[in-house]
């Protein structure tokens, strides 16, 4: 029995660090394509479309930033 308490204390703490490491992830993309947007709620809305894009089309963590700012020059709502 106590081997059956570490084994699923032990799968359940990995788990935790796992979601909290995706959660985190998540976080800084989605505050690097806010930033780039600045004040306007047209370009911010455009912004989050395009990361929902970028992660579609499997774009990597290491090409995004790139791949965002190119984004935000593109945008000619204003």
């Amino acid at each position: 029995m106590d081997y059956f308490i570490v084994v699923i204390t032990s799968v359940a703490g990995l788990y935790f660090h796992w979601w909290l490491y995706v959660r985190i992830k998540r976080w800084m993309d989605r505050d690097l394509a806010l930033s780039l947007a600045g004040d306007c709620a047209a370009k911010r809305s455009y912004m989050l479309t395009r990361l929902a894009e970028a992660q579609a089309a499997g774009i990597t963590r290491s090409n995004l930033p790139a791949w965002l700012e190119q984004a935000a020059g593109e945008y000619a709502g204003d």
